[in-house]
């Protein structure tokens, strides 16, 4: 007797946004709605899951600092293993999947094993954060150069951010809060000016969001003294600086044109 393996489910790459699920573009948010299974992040809010029905399978592969509930292999080999077992799976990732979201290499396993994988884009940490702060990322006046980089990954202090940070820049941190001295210190022998502007959001868009703004040299403290939790973006140059200021500055170049 042939026994026929049933034919692959899907896979959809999801990003969750930001942590409104107001967010959520409208196909990610009927994917969500529609699941049977859903594998997460621990970034993704509550109330995103919540939109889920009553009988879905929630699967939770958080990550924390120095505790993985799941290695990224076996993570992909999970989302291989549903998939070819005939099921769809909703793959839901906080932010956007393909920035600094492993997205790229979930997406590479799914291949790899024969299985259809589908990217659906999200809203990004950073564009979630600077927009619910109101703080353009680039503004003719300020910054026409914005970079995204991590800061907390294998050879921090081996990496060349020279450039990134600086006049008509902006630089903005994922996962940097670990690492606020060592990224402050970094910048500063870079040549960065130890007072250029600096924000941490924290929990951007939801109700518990904070803007903490101070210098280069005085993130480590500010991370320390508001004891600041993930999820949190550090923005560094002129578009962190108080609205306030700004605004001085644009009328002070309108005045000298």
């Amino acid at each position: 007797m042939n026994v026929h393996s049933p034919s692959p489910g899907k896979v959809w790459l999801v990003g969750a946004g930001p942590g409104d699920p107001d967010l959520l573009t409208l196909r990610a948010a009927r994917l969500v709605m529609n699941a049977a299974l859903i594998v997460h992040d621990g970034l993704v809010d509550p109330a995103v899951l919540a939109l889920a029905r009553p009988t879905a399978r929630l699967i939770s592969v958080a990550k924390q600092r120095s505790r993985h509930t799941m290695q990224q292999d076996e993570i992909n080999a999970l989302l291989v293993r549903e998939a070819l077992a005939g099921r769809d799976v909703v793959r839901l990732k906080g932010g956007d999947p393909f920035i600094f979201g492993r997205g790229g290499e979930e997406a590479e396993a799914c291949r790899a094993a024969g299985v259809p994988v589908e990217v659906v884009p999200g809203i990004s940490a950073a564009i979630g954060a600077a927009a619910a702060a109101q703080m353009p990322l680039t503004h003719r006046n300020h910054a026409s150069v914005v970079s995204f980089v991590a800061g907390q990954c294998k050879g921090l202090s081996a990496q060349d951010w020279t450039g990134l940070a600086g006049k008509g820049r902006t630089l903005v941190i994922y996962m940097g809060l670990a690492t606020s001295e060592a990224i402050a210190d970094k910048l500063i022998a870079d040549g960065l000016a130890p007072e250029i502007p600096v924000a941490v959001i924290e929990n951007a868009t939801r109700p518990q969001m904070r803007v903490l703004r101070t210098s280069l040299a005085g993130l480590p403290a500010l991370v320390a003294a508001r004891k600041i939790k993930s999820p949190a973006v550090i923005v560094i140059g002129e578009a962190a600086g108080e609205p306030e200021l700004n605004t001085l500055r644009e009328l002070a170049l309108e005045a000298a044109q």
